[in-house]
C-alpha cells in the first residue's frame, strides 16, 4: 500500500510559508487591483471578493498542499474542504472548483490520483458546487488542491475586520490538527487522530449555514497560520485585543499528551518566531503554547458575534450536529496587545 506520507516533510497546512517570510515578500508586491474590488491580498482575508453587481459579488480562492494521511480518497475530501472553507469563511456560497495537481507519474500509473480526485469530487458534490476542470504538471512530491469561486451579497459579506469589543468568539471545530497528523504518521493515539481525520473532511458548511441566521460582526476559518495568528489578524484587523480562554479551546483527544510527546510540527514552531503580538499567561503549562500555534488544516469557522447572540449561537450549532462548537473568548478593547491568552 502506498503511504504518501512518505513522499513529504509537511503535510496538510503545515507546509505552507512562514507568515514571517510571507509578509516581506508581499510588501515588495505592486498591487493589482480595481474598484469592483472588495476584498484581495493586501488585507488578510480569507479570499478575495468582486463585485459584479449590487447584489452578486464573485468570491474566489485557492488551496493546495502535499499529503497529511495515506489515503488517497481521504488526502482528496480534505484538501477539497480545505478550500471550499474559505468561501464559507466569506459568508459565500461554493458555485465550480478547478482541481490543482503535481504528481510523480508513478503514483498517477497506479490509480492514486484517481482516488485523490474521487475523494474531492465527493466533497464538492456535497457543497452543491460542480467541478469545471483543472491542471496537472508532473512532480517529485504528490500536491493536490483546488481554486474554488463562488458567490456572495456585496453587502453581505463577512470579513475578518469588524469584530466589536464586546463581542463572544464561538470556534466550529476542535484544535490540534497538526500534531494529530504527526501522530498519525508514527501511528499513535488512534481516538485523537481519528477525530482529526473526520474533522478535516468536514464542510464547513452547515457551520456558515447556521451562522446565516444570527449577527456576525467578523468570521475567519482557522488554517495553517494556527489559532494564533488568525486570531491576531482579526484583532488587528478591527482594532480590539482578543482575549482567548486557553481551557474553553475545544481540542482533539490525547492532543496535550502528543504534544508533551514532540509530535510538534515544524510550522508551529514558524508560527511562534512570526506572530509576536500575542500574551500567554505564564501560568500555564508551556505545552498550550505548542496547541495554541498549531497549524491547522480543514480547521473550524472563528466567529465573533454579540454577547448576546453567542449561546444561542452555540446551541444552535450543537442542534445542527457541531457538538464541538465553543465560546473560546471575548473581543477587548485595545490594550496594545493583539491577542492575550489565560486559563
Amino acid at each position: 500500500m502506498v503511504r504518501l506520507t512518505d513522499y513529504v516533510t509537511n503535510g496538510g497546512c503545515a507546509c505552507k510559508i512562514g507568515p514571517h517570510i510571507l509578509n516581506r515578500v508581499l510588501k515588495a508586491v505592486t498591487p493589482v487591483t480595481n474598484d469592483q474590488v472588495l476584498a484581495d491580498m493586501t488585507g488578510s482575508d480569507d479570499a478575495g471578493v468582486y463585485k459584479i453587481s449590487d447584489t452578486l459579488a464573485l468570491v474566489q480562492t485557492l488551496d493546495f498542499f502535499t499529503p497529511m494521511v495515506n489515503d488517497p480518497v481521504l488526502f482528496g475530501k480534505i484538501s477539497a474542504a480545505n478550500a471550499l472553507s474559505d468561501v464559507y469563511a466569506m459568508g459565500g456560497t461554493p458555485l465550480t472548483a478547478m482541481n490543482i495537481v503535481g504528481f510523480p507519474v508513478p503514483l498517477v500509473e497506479q490509480g492514486v490520483l484517481t482516488d485523490v480526485l474521487n475523494g474531492a469530487g465527493s466533497i464538492v458534490a456535497e457543497s452543491g458546487a460542480a467541478i469545471v476542470g483543472g491542471h496537472s504538471i508532473e512532480n517529485k512530491d504528490p500536491i493536490f488542491g483546488m481554486s474554488v469561486t463562488g458567490q456572495v451579497n456585496p453587502n453581505c459579506i463577512w470579513k475578518n475586520k469588524g469584530a466589536q469589543v464586546g463581542d463572544v468568539l464561538v470556534l466550529t471545530k476542535r484544535i490540534g490538527t497538526g500534531i494529530m497528523n504527526n501522530a498519525l504518521k508514527a501511528d499513535l493515539f488512534p481516538v485523537g487522530t481519528a477525530q482529526a481525520v473526520t474533522s478535516m473532511s468536514t464542510l464547513n458548511r452547515v457551520g456558515a449555514e447556521v451562522a446565516y441566521n444570527f449577527t456576525v460582526h467578523a468570521c475567519t476559518d482557522v488554517t495553517g497560520f494556527s489559532l494564533m495568528g488568525h486570531s491576531v489578524e482579526m484583532a488587528n484587523a478591527s482594532d480590539v485585543t482578543i482575549h482567548i480562554k486557553a481551557y474553553d479551546i475545544p481540542l482533539f483527544d490525547d492532543v496535550v499528551e502528543a504534544a508533551q510527546m514532540g509530535l510538534v510540527p515544524a510550522a508551529s514552531y514558524g508560527n511562534r518566531k512570526a506572530i509576536t503580538d500575542v500574551q500567554v499567561d505564564e501560568a500555564m503549562d508551556t505545552v498550550w503554547t505548542d496547541i495554541l500555534f498549531d497549524p491547522q488544516t480543514s480547521g473550524g469557522l472563528l466567529f465573533s458575534v454579540p454577547a448576546s447572540e453567542g449561546a444561542q449561537l452555540v446551541e444552535a450549532l450543537h442542534v445542527a450536529g457541531i457538538d464541538c462548537a465553543a465560546i473560546i473568548g471575548a473581543v477587548e478593547s485595545f490594550s496594545g496587545l493583539a491577542v492575550r491568552v489565560t486559563e
